[in-house]
């Protein structure tokens, strides 16, 4: 009965899913290949080890599902070497942190109050205590990457390793740039593309190779496949010591449902579907932000080169933490985000962090971003209203009823 049980909160996260508006930017929704490969027999199997190299026998059909994974993975980035089974981008960074460093070495990441991610050397990850963390931030001015400080600091702390990427950083990073100040500071340079995975892969975004030396993205956001990661490089000591760190340093038997469905996610990510699906999402995101800036909101640097918004909601006199929990009572999911220079703690950020990839999956395009944006208007001027959060609420399930997920 227990398990019935289980099976009907599936159904009602199902339906939920089904009436909300989806606006956390690292969510999106995979489609009914990868739901299936991912309920499949391929649960059942143990595979320890690496393609034709396994500790379990039964393993002819699971070696070329990895196989032909790490082939599509190093051909979607143009990569020479690739690792497919880290459970999740978390995990992959410290494989990679594992292999590159050792205990207290210093490294420098985006900090997270200027959009960078927990896993980058911020205090309450593991990250930032094993390591000796000197994070670099973007400039009050503007709230871009400030790259002369970030050389400035690099050749202060000579760290052993540099990270680029973003969680919560709207605007294209200069990989190049970053890459330079890493040789000249005789450090790793590991780009995290994680949240910009597709609009790299794609050439809307400057690809980090040549310029970084590993490069890490998670399988579950833009590509549109399940929770997993893909430590990528040029390099074949590197890609040794990846594979090694990956399995046995942190991680037993791979998931290879899962590396199954990141596959089939590659495969459809080289389709040309795929691109005009990027271009939109894009094009979403550039008309999302605009409307919202008519309407009274303020968006962190003016706008977006990426799928993610930043809104600094202190001049509209409530918290990230306050309006993501109405707006979710008014069935619009989003997330509270810290911003640069925040001065309240992550708990209470006075941010909210929007995206566009799960709606665009969906079909929805420009009228409906101008939909959105006065959804969150209407949220916003009521959100202690009960009542009338019911009433945006209905609107928003009639909204999603146009669409299929």
């Amino acid at each position: 009965m227990e398990n019935l049980y289980i099976l009907g909160l599936v159904e009602k996260e199902n339906k939920r899913q089904k009436e909300t508006i989806r606006l956390i930017a690292s969510e999106n929704f995979v489609s009914n290949d990868i739901l299936s490969v991912l309920g499949s027999s391929l649960t059942n199997k143990y595979s320890e080890g690496y393609p034709y190299k396994r500790y379990y026998r039964g393993q002819q059909f699971i070696d070329e599902i990895e196989q032909r994974t790490i082939d599509l993975a190093k051909l979607v980035f143009g990569a020479k070497f690739a690792n497919v089974q880290a459970y999740s981008g978390s995990p992959a960074n410290l494989a990679i942190y594992k292999a590159l460093l050792n205990p207290y070495d210093t490294v420098m990441g985006l900090d997270l109050f200027s959009g960078g991610h927990l896993t980058h050397g911020f205090r309450v990850s593991i990250t930032g205590q094993w390591f000796d963390s000197k994070p670099y931030s973007v400039s009050p001015a503007n709230f871009l990457i400030d790259y002369d400080n970030l050389e400035k600091l690099a050749l202060e702390h000579k760290p052993k390793l540099i990270i680029s990427g973003l969680s919560g950083y709207p605007r294209e990073i200069d990989f190049e740039r970053i890459g330079n100040i890493a040789k000249k500071t005789g450090a790793y340079h590991l780009a995290d593309i994680s949240h910009i995975s597709g609009i790299v892969s794609t050439n809307n975004h400057p690809n980090p190779f040549p310029f970084a030396d590993i490069v890490m993205t998670t399988t579950h956001k833009l590509l549109r496949g399940p929770r997993g990661a893909l430590i990528l490089t040029n390099d074949k000591i590197l890609a040794d010591k990846i594979d090694k760190s990956v399995f046995p340093g942190l991680q037993g038997g791979p998931h290879m449902n899962n590396i199954a469905g990141i596959g089939i996610a590659l495969e459809q990510a080289l389709s040309p579907d795929y691109k005009d699906y990027i271009k939109q999402v894009l094009i979403n995101a550039k008309i999302l932000a605009q409307e919202l800036i008519k309407l009274g909101f303020e968006v962190i640097t003016g706008g977006t080169d990426n799928h993610l918004i930043l809104l600094d909601l202190r001049k509209n006199e409530i918290d990230g933490e306050t309006f993501s929990q109405a707006l979710e009572k008014a069935n619009i999911e989003t997330n509270k985000n810290t911003i640069p220079f925040d001065p309240a703690p992550p708990t209470k950020a006075n941010g909210l962090r929007i995206g566009t990839p799960a709606m665009t999956t969906i079909g929805m395009m420009e009228k409906e971003m101008i939909f959105i944006a006065k959804s969150l208007r209407q949220v916003l001027d009521n959100y202690q209203d009960d009542k009338v959060l019911a009433e945006i609420k209905q609107n928003n399930i009639q909204f999603m009823s146009k669409f299929k997920i």
